[in-house]
């Protein structure tokens, strides 16, 4: 189930970088308040989302991977479900007397000259992980969000006077941290299996190696770790239904490209 404590700000911290879904720091703009100082923490251990167990849903990745690389929107159409869905913010964004791949179309942003959308499509397809919507009986959602505890996630923000936004997970066990923004520079420790505080990095150094993410570790050191390594928490998420033996994109919860109505 989506993190309700985390808000969208993470978002805005961790914007697109080496694909559609890695993150990279957003750097804070003139006047904005800056994040307190590294200090070191207790870890909040996580456990990683978990692929989709149905075969059957990996060929159906596939497939929509295969449509998004060649921008066939009439043969996405015949996947999409018309009980098309679009939440943000709680509110049901796709205008029903439309067909399910125009509401699709203008979450993600896929018509007009921007490819941006069919990449962003194809990166959903890529990913293995879906967990249930709770609103929704026999929806499931995807990228999934790690499991951990929100009481003490809550706990950790308030003693290291972040928000919870400020923190994301590592991809896998074992990331190395280095000790500058280059991927060759000299490791310094490695990361767990838990929440990650994201430090914005302002300095010229990291500007020319944006594939660099800056992050406090546990010891309260900083360090750099590749911008693919560490992921946001709650994440726009793509939303699919298995109807008999067949799959389905029924949904999008997330701004996407036209929030706006």
């Amino acid at each position: 189930m989506r993190n309700p404590l985390i808000s969208a700000a993470m978002a805005a911290l961790l914007l697109a970088g080496t694909s559609a879904l890695a993150p990279a720091v957003a750097q804070p703009q003139a006047g904005q308040q800056q994040p307190a100082p590294p200090k070191p923490y207790k870890p909040v251990a996580i456990r990683l989302p978990q692929p989709v167990k149905d075969p059957s849903f990996e060929a159906f990745r596939k497939q929509i991977a295969a449509i998004a690389q060649k921008k066939d929107r009439a043969a996405l159409a015949r996947l999409v479900s018309q009980q098309f869905f679009w939440i943000v913010e709680d509110k049901d964004n796709a205008d029903k007397k439309k067909p399910g791949i125009d509401n699709l179309a203008k979450a993600l942003g896929l018509d007009g000259g921007d490819p941006s959308g069919w990449d962003l499509l194809a990166s959903y397809a890529g990913d293995p992980t879906g967990e249930p919507d709770p609103q929704r009986k026999g929806v499931i959602c995807a990228p999934a969000d790690p499991t951990f505890d929100e009481k003490a996630a809550e706990e950790l923000a308030k003693a290291t006077e972040t928000d919870v936004s400020e923190w994301g997970y590592p991809v896998a066990d074992g990331i190395e941290v280095h000790s500058a923004p280059q991927p060759n520079a000299p490791v310094t420790e490695k990361l767990g299996l838990y929440l990650v505080r994201v430090y914005p990095d302002e300095s010229a150094a990291n500007a020319v190696q944006p594939d660099m993410l800056r992050v406090v570790t546990p010891s309260g050191k900083t360090g750099y770790v590749q911008v693919d390594s560490l992921l946001p928490l709650a994440n726009d998420q793509l939303c699919y239904v298995k109807n008999g033996n067949n799959w389905q994109i029924t949904g999008f919860l997330g701004g996407g490209a036209g929030a706006t109505p």
